[in-house]
């Protein structure tokens, strides 16, 4: 129990003044914001603070910090270190990043920023990259809801008739202005996601459940290792490359810079606390990682959710867990092909303010989707995760050669560069290990891993010390 409330204690210690010190170094000022400069009524849409806090809160969370903290959770209670600090250090940094530096540009995508500051190779390789992710995120984000809603309906309405009823949805959404749908009713949702973790938080608290202290061991029941497992589980309840596709679309709506770490970094935050609350809740619930585990292969993530829900809330904990695992998955993935439209059109220079021109692109993107909810979602999930880990790793090299060329001093380029040069690691070791991937021995991997890592962080040096050559020359 003392280490959740020191984990909550750190993780708003860490918004309040690593948050203040990361907004600093970027120094917002009173420039006009795309919302303003670009209005068009369709995706850069003035939005109030505490509405595009909650839109960008529902658009990264989804069931990232839900699902992904559950089996973060078999690892044991280590999974509190990487949720803490892996949000104040990459996540919140990323976000908040990713979503000013796209606010800087016009409200462009990761993929369009990509080439500003990589250049056009990483930029094309980042535009296909990036569209993959976000179908493979929208597929996603279609079954879960899909196979709930199936169960609570008659006979007739299975899995396959609600996949058609989402992608229906999804149609509208990623169609219409962002004010229409998502921004009257993503506030909504966004308030149930949280009255959600409030009442699970309460349930773990005050039903007798006991809350495993911290600890480094390793209680994964399949013996999975924790590096570089864990950092890629838990993705979106600590640090997501699906959120620097999301960011892009907020910076279109923010009405001033200096709202930018309330609703970037803050949501981050927010969305790391959800996912500290179900990490707690799956061990105490099932009273260790073993029988977390089990529960999982059993009945799935969904069912985990409910079970946890009824059990410590009643029915009034199963109807927000119902409400939770439809719409919260629903929401990520119409953004998720929202974005994926916008990225599609910067590629073909198409002006998306009329509605025939984003039917040209949405229709078959969404069709394309429809034909990946046929594979194994286990195996979509895996391909999900080490995709997003992965576009992380690029996003903070993104920014970091953003403040690279457009800060003075060297300090404060390390702010991304850290995070960058770990994740850097992670990805490709996860790569190199996992079983979708080459299989190899982690005693052949994880060397690899860490050179890869260093060599990155290595070019960054030598980045920041030409830099230097050059201010000195002037």
């Amino acid at each position: 129990m003392i280490s959740l409330i020191c984990s909550f204690a750190v993780l708003i210690i860490g918004y309040i003044f690593y948050g203040r010190f990361v907004a600093n170094v970027v120094e917002p000022d009173d420039r006009i914001t795309p919302a303003f400069a670009k209005e068009d009524g369709v995706d850069f849409v003035p939005m109030k603070t505490w509405k595009a806090y909650l839109v960008q809160l529902l658009n990264i969370a989804g069931t990232g910090p839900i699902f992904g903290a559950l089996m973060g959770a078999c690892f044991g209670p280590v999974v509190f270190l990487w949720i803490i600090f892996g949000a104040i250090l990459g996540g919140g940094v990323h976000d908040f990043m990713t979503g000013m530096i796209s606010e800087r540009h016009d409200g462009a995508s990761i993929a369009e920023l990509t080439g500003i500051y990589l250049g056009p190779t990483v930029k094309w390789f980042m535009r296909f990259f990036s569209i993959l992710l976000l179908l493979l995120t929208g597929t996603v984000f279609v079954n879960s809801p899909a196979a709930l809603l199936s169960q609570l309906t008659p006979d007739f309405m299975d899995t396959k008739v609600w996949i058609v009823i989402i992608l229906a949805y999804y149609v509208l959404a990623t169609l219409l202005p962002i004010d229409k749908i998502i921004g009257r009713l993503y506030p909504i949702f966004g308030a149930v996601l949280i009255i959600m973790a409030l009442g699970i938080l309460g349930g773990t608290i005050f039903g007798g459940y006991t809350i495993p202290e911290i600890s480094l061991k390793n209680l994964h029941p399949q013996g999975l290792p924790i590096w570089p497992y864990m950092f890629v589980t838990v993705a979106c309840g600590a640090i997501s490359g699906f959120h620097a596709t999301q960011s892009p679309l907020i910076a279109k709506c923010i009405t001033s810079e200096k709202e930018g770490r309330k609703i970037f970094y803050g949501a981050m935050i927010s969305e790391s606390v959800i996912a500290l609350v179900w990490a707690a809740a799956g061990v105490a619930f099932y009273g260790a990682t073993s029988g977390l585990s089990e529960a999982i292969t059993d009945v799935g993530q969904s069912g985990v959710v409910y079970d946890i829900s009824h059990g410590m809330l009643g029915s009034m904990g199963g109807i927000l867990a119902i409400v939770g695992v439809v719409a919260c998955p629903i929401t990520s993935g119409d953004t998720a092909f929202r974005s994926a439209r916008l990225i599609l059109a910067e590629i073909i220079h198409l002006d998306q303010k009329r509605l025939k021109n984003r039917m040209i692109i949405t229709l078959p993107l969404l069709g394309l989707g429809a034909l990946l909810t046929q594979l194994d979602f286990n195996v979509l999930w895996r391909y999900f995760s080490w995709s997003n880990q992965t576009l992380a790793m690029i996003a903070l090299w993104v920014a970091t050669v953003y403040l690279i060329k457009t800060r003075e001093h060297k300090i404060t380029s390390l702010i991304t560069a850290v995070p960058a040069s770990f994740m850097s690691a992670v990805s490709l070791t996860y790569i190199l290990m996992a079983q979708e991937g080459f299989g190899i021995n982690k005693d052949i991997a994880y060397p690899i891993g860490i050179a890869f890592a260093l060599l990155h962080f290595i070019c960054y040096m030598l980045m920041e010390h030409k830099k230097a050559g050059e201010a000195q020359s002037r």
